[in-house]
Formats: structure tokens, C-alpha cells, sequence
């Protein structure tokens, strides 16, 4: 049986954008319209493949554990091509992206 790795560490995300905001955003629909903002600049079509808000400690997809390196959600955006990461706030929150083109 795998063990879940449920820590999140900046080395276990595919391309890291960090963005360091003086003012955290709110909630995590805030958070992901500056990660959609930014994913905008660098990719012609990102589509959204997981996210992260540590002080809920919620995450999508929610997916079984598939890793005993990484958390699930993190394996599942990188097995789908996701290869931009925007993280807010040293991990507060995290967005994986691929480019749709």
C-alpha cells in the first residue's frame, strides 16, 4: 500500500510562479483570479487542473493517493500535462495549469 505524502513543499510543484501579495487574498475565488491573471500570461489557453488553500487544507480534484513523493492532486495535474504552477503566498495557495492550445 502507498503512503499518502499530504505535505506540500515548493519542490514538489511542476514550474513554480511565485506571486507574493502584501495583502493575502480573502478566499479562494480571489486567490484564483490573480492565478488566472497570471496563468493568462503565460500560457495562450490555461485551463485549470487542480488547486490548493492551506488553511483549509482543501484541494481539487480530490483524488485517491497515488504517491508516497507528492500529494495526489499534485500527481493528477502533472499526469495530465500541468506544467504551470501559481503559488500565492509561499503555498497559502496553489494553482496547476497546462496550456489548452
Amino acid at each position: 500500500m502507498t503512503a499518502c505524502q499530504t505535505l506540500l513543499r515548493k519542490d514538489m510543484l511542476p514550474n513554480p510562479v511565485s506571486i507574493q501579495l502584501h495583502e493575502i487574498p480573502g478566499d479562494l475565488r480571489a486567490a484564483k483570479r490573480i492565478a488566472d491573471q497570471k496563468a493568462a500570461e503565460l500560457a495562450a489557453e490555461p485551463m485549470l487542473l487542480a488547486w490548493y488553500e492551506a488553511k483549509t487544507g482543501r484541494f481539487s480534484p480530490n483524488v485517491e493517493c497515488c504517491s508516497e513523493t507528492k500529494p495526489g492532486w499534485v500527481v493528477y495535474a502533472e499526469s495530465r500535462g500541468g506544467n504551470i504552477t501559481i503559488d500565492i503566498n509561499d503555498q497559502t495557495y496553489v494553482f496547476i495549469y497546462r496550456d489548452a492550445v
